[in-house]
C-alpha cells in the first residue's frame, strides 16, 4: 500500500512535516515536536503505516512511553483508528515494563528467581525512616525528608552515578546520603527485593552479562519507537540504545520541554543524537495547533534564550486572536483575592499553574473559606511536615505554654536566646522536675552570662506578645523579632514557607487558630475530591504537562521561587546554576504553552521576576533596550573609551549598587573581574565587561 493509498483508506489528514515523520520508518530518526504539534497523532499514524503500508510485522515493533497511562491512551487511539484486531499485536510499554520482560527472560534462562519488586511506596518510606534514624539521628524524618531521600536515590540510580559521585552528594544535601544509599541497597538485596529503579539497573546488567538475552530482545524488536524522549533518564537511554542495534530507532521529544531533572531526565541524549547514531535524520514539527499567536510568539521568544537546545521556531497555526497579558499587583498576597473572583466567575476551563505545590495552599485556604468549587491536581502534603513548619509550630506552642520542654528544646538555638545546649538541657530538666516554667527556672539558675540572660529576656517578651498577635503578624514576629529568619539564612533554608504561612495567617485571629487551620488544611488536601466537571483547576506545571486549558494564570513567578535561582550573568554562573536556570525556563515555557486562548502572568511591585521581564520584554529585555545595546556597539573606538572610564571607577573600597544583588563594596579588581562583598554577606565575582554591556549598576 502506497502512502497516498494509506492516507485515503484511513482518512489521514497531516501537514507536510507530520507526513515526513510518518514516512520515516527506517534508520535512526529524532523527531523534535514543539508543544501542541500533534506528536501522538504522528506516532500512532506512523505505527499504522509501518504495519499496513510497509508490511512490517506488528510484534517486531516496540513502542515505549513515559507512563502507564500514556501507554493505555496510545493503545486506545491506535485501535480506534486501525482496528481492534491489533490490540494484542502491537506492544506499548513503559521502560520498566520492558525491563520486567528482560528480567523474566533471565529467570527462564537461568532457572533462578529474580528479586521481588516493591510496588508499595509506604514500605520503602518505612525502610528509609528506619535507616534515617540509624544514620542521621534518633529522630523520625519528616515526610519531606523521606521524599527528598527517595528522590535522590532515584536520581543516583538513573544517572548511573559512581560511588565517588554519590559520596559527593553528602555536602550538597547536608545529610550522610552515601551511607543512607548504601544501607538502603544492602537491605533490599538482603531481603531479595528491588525498587523500580533497581529493576532498570538489573535489566541493564543482564543485557551486559548475558549476550544471548540481549540478542533475543534485539531479534524480537527490530523497530523501536520512544515517546517523550526528553523525559527518559541516562540508564533508560543506555538500555534503549543497546536494544536498538539494527538502528531502527524513532525518538519523539523536545528538549525545550525537559522538566524532570530532579528525576534524572537526560535531554543531553537528544542533543547528541547524531553523534550517538551516525547518519541519523533530525526532523522538526514546529507548528502549534493549540495556542493563539500571541501565546505562541511570546513562548517561542522566551525559550529561545536557552543555550542547550536545537534551533527551531514554534509557529501558530491558529489565526484568531487570543490574550497574553500581565496582571500587575502591589504584592504577592493580592493574587489570592484576584483568583477568588476568577474562580467565582469561571465559565471556561481555567488553570492556575505554579512551580511548587505549596503555592496552592493560600489559594485552597481562601476557596474553602468562601465555599468556591475547585479541583487540585496531584497535590502533596509534605509542606505540613516540613522542618520549617514544625519549627513554627513549636515556637507557637512554647509561646502559649512555657512548660512545653519538647518545643523549647526544638527551637531554643533557632531563635535569639544564645543559650548553650548544656544550659538549655538543664533548664528543660529542672522544668520537668516541677521547679517552674522554663523561664522561671532560668530566673533561678546561676552561671548564665549577663548577655545571654538579656537575650532570653527579650525573647521571653516577644513570645509573650506573640500570643496576642494575629496569625500573619505572629509569623512576621517569629521571622524578624525572634531571629528565626536569621537562623534560616544561616543554615541556607529559604523563607518561602513563611510567606505561605503569612498568607494563611492573614485570616486567623491568633497563632493558636493558625495552627488549627493548618491541621484542617492538611486533611483537606489529603481527602479533597471535586467533581470532574469543575472548571477551576489548581496544578503544578509538572502535573499539567501534556494537558491544555482555555485559560492559564501563572502565579508566584518570583526570583527565588520561579526561577529558584535567578542567573543575571550567564558568563558568571557556574555549570550547575546555568543548568538549573535553563530547566526552570523550560518549565515556565511548558506552563505558558498549556494555554489555548488566554494566558495571564501575575507580577508584583515588591518582588523581582527575571522570567516576567523576559517574557514581557521589559527592562533590559525590552526591544528598545536591546536595539539600544546593539547600536551602542559602534563606533568601536568610542565604546572602548567609554568602557575604560567605567573600568577605572572600581578600585578596592568602591561602593556600588547592583540592580540584582543590591549595595556592595569592591574588595579587588583583577583583570576586569571584581570581587564584591554585598550587604547580605554574600561575596561574588563579577565581570566588569558584562556589568558594562548589560547596564547592571545603578551607580
Amino acid at each position: 500500500m502506497t502512502f497516498q493509498e494509506f492516507k485515503e483508506a484511513y482518512a489521514i489528514r497531516l501537514n507536510p512535516a507530520q507526513e515526513r515523520a510518518v514516512e520515516a520508518t527506517e534508520g535512526a530518526v529524532l523527531l523534535l515536536a514543539v508543544p501542541g504539534s500533534g506528536k501522538t497523532t504522528v506516532l500512532v499514524t506512523r505505527l499504522g503505516y509501518m504495519i499496513l503500508g510497509r508490511g512490517i510485522a506488528p510484534r517486531s515493533i516496540l513502542t515505549m512511553t513515559y507512563t502507564v497511562a500514556a501507554t493505555h491512551d496510545m493503545r486506545e487511539r491506535f485501535c480506534a483508528l486501525f482496528g481492534e484486531e491489533y490490540r494484542n499485536e502491537v506492544e506499548f510499554r513503559t521502560i520498566n515494563g520492558v525491563c520486567a520482560r528482560i528480567i523474566r527472560a533471565y529467570e527462564r534462562m537461568t532457572g533462578g528467581t529474580a528479586f521481588s519488586l516493591v510496588t508499595d511506596e509506604k514500605e520503602l518510606s518505612m525502610l528509609i525512616t528506619a535507616i534515617w534514624r540509624e544514620t542521621v539521628s534518633g529522630e523520625y524524618p519528616t515526610e519531606s525528608d523521606i521524599k527528598n531521600v527517595r528522590t535522590q536515590i532515584t536520581y543516583a540510580k538513573n544517572k548511573l552515578l559512581t560511588a565517588d559521585e554519590i559520596a559527593a552528594m553528602d555536602k550538597k544535601l547536608g545529610i550522610p546520603f552515601a551511607a543512607i544509599y548504601k544501607k538502603y541497597g544492602e537491605t533490599l538485596r538482603r531481603e531479595r527485593r528491588m525498587d523500580y529503579d533497581d529493576q532498570m539497573l538489573y535489566a541493564y546488567r543482564i543485557l551486559r552479562q548475558y549476550p544471548e538475552i540481549l540478542r533475543s530482545i534485539r531479534e524480537r524488536y527490530t523497530y523501536l519507537c520512544v515517546d517523550e524522549a526528553q523525559d527518559t533518564s541516562k540508564i533508560q537511554h543506555v538500555i534503549i540504545s543497546m536494544i536498538a542495534e539494527r538502528g531502527n530507532l524513532f525518538m519523539v521529544g523536545d528538549e525545550d520541554q525537559s522538566i524532570y531533572g530532579f528525576r534524572a531526565a537526560y535531554p543531553e541524549a537528544l542533543l547528541r543524537f547524531e553523534q550517538d547514531h551516525p547518519g541519523a535524520l533530525i526532523l522538526r514539527m514546529e507548528e502549534n495547533f493549540r495556542s493563539c499567536p500571541e501565546i505562541v510568539g511570546a513562548a517561542d521568544r522566551f525559550v529561545s534564550r536557552n543555550r542547550e537546545r536545537y534551533p527551531k521556531t514554534m509557529r501558530a497555526v491558529r489565526r484568531e486572536k487570543g490574550v497574553f497579558s500581565e496582571i500587575p499587583l502591589v504584592s504577592r498576597g493580592a493574587q489570592y483575592a484576584y483568583l477568588l473572583k476568577v474562580a467565582r466567575e469561571c465559565r471556561t476551563v481555567t488553570a492556575v499553574l505554579y512551580r511548587d505545590n505549596e503555592s496552592a495552599i493560600p489559594m485552597i485556604d481562601l476557596l474553602e473559606r468562601n465555599g468556591v468549587s475547585y479541583r487540585v491536581r496531584a497535590m502533596e502534603t509534605s509542606f505540613f511536615t516540613h522542618r520549617v513548619i514544625r519549627d513554627i509550630t513549636a515556637i507557637i506552642r512554647f509561646a502559649m505554654d512555657p512548660y512545653d520542654t519538647d518545643a523549647f528544646l526544638q527551637i531554643y538555638y533557632k531563635i535569639s536566646t544564645y543559650l548553650s545546649k548544656t544550659v538549655a538541657t538543664a533548664m528543660a530538666n529542672y522544668c520537668r522536675e516541677g521547679r517552674g516554667s522554663v523561664w522561671e527556672v532560668m530566673d533561678q539558675m546561676s552561671g548564665i552570662s549577663t548577655g545571654t540572660r538579656k537575650s532570653c529576656t527579650a525573647v521571653r517578651g516577644q513570645l509573650y506578645r506573640l500570643a496576642a498577635d494575629r496569625g500573619d503578624a505572629a509569623i512576621h514576629r517569629i521571622e524578624h523579632q525572634l531571629g528565626y529568619g536569621e537562623y534560616l539564612e544561616r543554615v541556607g533554608i529559604k523563607t518561602n514557607k513563611l510567606a505561605i504561612l503569612r498568607a494563611v495567617g492573614r485570616h486567623e485571629p491568633s497563632p493558636a487558630s493558625l495552627l488549627t487551620r493548618l491541621e484542617t488544611l492538611s486533611l483537606l488536601v489529603q481527602d479533597r475530591q471535586a467533581p470532574e466537571a469543575c472548571r477551576f483547576i489548581l496544578s503544578t506545571v509538572h502535573s499539567a504537562k501534556g494537558l491544555e486549558y482555555d485559560t492559564v494564570y501563572l502565579t508566584d513567578v518570583i526570583d527565588g521561587i520561579f526561577p529558584e535561582v535567578a542567573v543575571v550573568s550567564t558568563a558568571e554562573a557556574d555549570r550547575d546554576e546555568l543548568a538549573a536556570y535553563e530547566e526552570d525556563r523550560r518549565l515556565f515555557y511548558v506552563g505558558v504553552t498549556r494555554a489555548k486562548n488566554r494566558c495571564h502572568l501575575f507580577t508584583y511591585a515588591d518582588e523581582r521576576s527575571s522570567f516576567a521581564d523576559e517574557l514581557l520584554q521589559k527592562g533590559r529585555f525590552a526591544p528598545t533596550a536591546l536595539l539600544s545595546a546593539e547600536k551602542s556597539k559602534t563606533p568601536v573606538a568610542a565604546r572602548a573609551e567609554s568602557y575604560e572610564r567605567f573600568r577605572q571607577r572600581f578600585v578596592g573600597g568602591t561602593v556600588l549598587t547592583h540592580k540584582q544583588f543590591g549595595k556592595g563594596t569592591v574588595i579587588s579588581n583583577v583583570e576586569d573581574v571584581l570581587l564584591v562583598r554585598f550587604e547580605n554577606g554574600a561575596t561574588k565575582r563579577l565581570s566588569l565587561k558584562f556589568l558594562y554591556s548589560e547596564d547592571l549598576l545603578t551607580q
